[in-house]
């Protein structure tokens, strides 16, 4: 859940005058941008999958005889080919995975670019997120703390 801080009063940000949103009109614009951005990591995390269940496919077709049969479901229908058929139009749908993996992170990242500005342009802060560090040694000790927590977690038993 966000914060929303009020920008100060009489800041003018630029000579077209905005209209003026209210606070939740801008978490509820802001929730949307984070909502989109979410749904891009769940497909770009689909497609992912995809792309390993097809390297694992090819791997094992490239071990079988190209006259070997095999079975490939295409739109909910189970379809009998052969091996000499199959992994070509694999290997092409893998590239196609790849391409659209590239994709997907540029348009994550984009979406990212886009949450920040809005999130400075309105002044939002972010519940649970710590404010930047400007910094560097700052960072080098919450490295540190985070490594003797994660240890703190961890459950050893005899087997």
């Amino acid at each position: 859940m966000a914060t929303l801080v009020a920008p100060p009063a009489g800041g003018s940000t630029g000579g077209k005058p905005k209209e003026k949103k209210s606070q939740e009109e801008i978490a509820a614009e802001f929730q949307q941008l984070r909502n989109q951005q979410r749904n891009l990591v769940n497909n770009l995390n689909t497609i992912e999958m995809d792309l390993k269940e097809h390297k694992t496919v090819i791997d094992t077709l490239k071990t079988v005889e190209s006259s070997r049969k095999c079975f490939r479901l295409i739109g909910g229908v189970l379809v009998e080919q052969t091996v000499e058929v199959v992994l070509p139009q694999l290997e092409l749908n893998k590239a196609q995975l790849e391409k659209l993996i590239e994709e997907g992170k540029e348009q994550i990242t984009k979406k990212g670019l886009e949450i920040n500005q809005f999130k400075d342009e309105h002044n939002i802060k972010v519940r649970g997120q710590e404010p930047s560090q400007p910094a560097g040694s700052e960072k080098e000790e919450s490295a540190a703390d985070e490594k003797s927590s994660a240890n703190r977690n961890v459950l050893v038993g005899n087997l």
